[in-house]
């Protein structure tokens, strides 16, 4: 492209120079041509006004009194009647401009100029355009190299930064150039990078989520199933077979919800379900676990309590909410449900030393953590509480309280909701 645009440059600038340094050739040859007859034929007249002067004043006409009326070059005769020539200078030979004029005493002046100074004359005038062709032509080239720069410089960023983004690196440069298209195409280009980042960090995101979100789900259903392998009692395997395909259903929908959340955050089948289940199934399926490390799972507060939201959803966040206490707390974990304005609450606490100061309200961040962990737990379970509509909150740090706050839907009979405990 740099060559294309300096040969078509080069060749434009040539094609002008053509038309209009021939033009101005023969204008000016013809000039020349012209000014040197004038010369000539301004000479001659003079001449003849001389001689007249002096015949009507019967003075002598000879070589010697006109020979400084007649220029170097020149070659003047002045017929006089019944006398001689009378040469003025030396003949010319060659081509000549000549003029000849007749005076009022009959006299006849004939003046001659070689065409070699009018040849001379022309060859400075070609030499001078010449030189102005030259130059033009070099200045042609100079700005056909400086604009082929210009333009050939940002196409081959802006091949880079594609080539970039089909390699896997889809940082914007925010580069302009000052040229309309070529900035257009940079901001399409940058426009893209941003899209295809936003697309790697959720697909990222989502493998992250994923990870850490079937985890729990699977090892449960890993526990139920060497159950099932260790009895031969047919009543024992059907109990465990039961919830096995439970907790199958419960990992079909952490699935969907994180397919769901991968496209849209807020799209969901929000319902109005009854907490007491969700609740009863965590304690379920976590009270193994805490039994194995030697610790208990319990819940009390406000029974009977709906929510509007997703189950599966709410079942992840206290799962998370749960696992975190497992993991960084100690003591007894207990879920309370209570009530505040127009939202259910489930308080999760452990007897353990807390979130630590430093971290504060940034435990939601993703990659934050406590201890050696993912340090997504909670920055998950953020996003699926919000994604119901609800919001998950850190109470109190030491000892740590986490609050899911739910959207709540009042029975018809308030007489359903007491203050029994449903510890279990």
């Amino acid at each position: 492209m740099r060559r294309r645009l300096i040969q078509s440059t080069l060749a434009v600038v040539l094609v002008v120079i053509a038309v209009f340094g021939v033009s101005l050739v023969i204008v000016e040859t013809r000039t020349i041509s012209n000014s040197a007859q004038e010369r000539v034929d301004s000479e001659a007249i003079r001449l003849v006004g001389i001689v007249d002067s002096r015949l009507f004043a019967h003075e002598d006409v000879t070589a010697e009194i006109l020979r400084d009326q007649v220029a170097q070059e020149r070659y003047a005769v002045i017929r006089l009647p019944g006398q001689p020539p009378i040469e003025v200078g030396s003949q010319v030979s060659g081509e000549v401009i000549s003029s000849t004029e007749k005076g009022e005493e009959g006299e006849t002046v004939t003046v001659q100029e070689p065409r070699s100074s009018v040849t001379r004359e022309v060859g400075r005038t070609l030499l001078i355009i010449g030189l102005v062709a030259l130059l033009a032509v070099i200045a042609a080239v100079l700005l056909a190299i400086r604009q082929a720069n210009k333009l050939s410089a940002p196409l081959t960023d802006l091949a880079e930064t594609a080539e970039r983004l089909g390699s896997g690196d889809p940082r914007p440069r925010h580069k302009r150039y000052g040229v309309p298209e070529l900035d257009r195409v940079a901001d399409v280009l940058d426009s893209s990078a941003e899209r295809i980042a936003r697309m790697l960090t959720a697909e990222r995101r989502l493998a992250a989520d994923a990870s850490h979100q079937l985890r729990t789900p699977l090892t449960a259903l890993s526990m139920r199933l060497e159950e099932i392998t260790l009895t031969d009692d047919p009543d024992t395997v059907k109990e465990e077979a039961n919830v096995a395909l439970t907790q199958v259903e419960r990992l079909t929908d952490v699935v969907e919800r994180l397919l769901t959340n991968s496209r849209d955050p807020r799209a969901g089948n929000a319902v109005t379900f009854d907490l007491d289940e969700v609740i009863q199934q965590q304690l379920a399926e976590w009270r193994p676990a805490y039994r194995s490390a030697g610790r208990a799972i319990v819940s009390s507060g406000k029974r009977h309590l709906t929510a509007v939201g997703t189950p599966g959803a709410v079942a992840q966040v206290l799962a998370a909410l749960i696992e975190n206490s497992l993991m960084h707390g100690g003591g007894t974990v207990a879920l309370r449900t209570r009530v505040t304005g127009n939202q259910s609450v489930i308080e999760v606490t452990d007897e353990g030393p807390g979130v630590p100061a430093d971290l504060g309200a940034r435990i939601f961040e993703r990659t934050i953590s406590g201890r050696n962990s993912t340090g997504i737990g909670l920055a998950v379970a953020r996003d699926l509480a919000e994604a119901d509509g609800g919001r998950l909150e850190m109470l109190q740090a030491q000892p740590p309280v986490f609050g899911l706050f739910l959207s709540r839907t009042p029975l018809k009979s308030v007489a359903m909701e007491d203050d029994e405990p449903m510890v279990r």
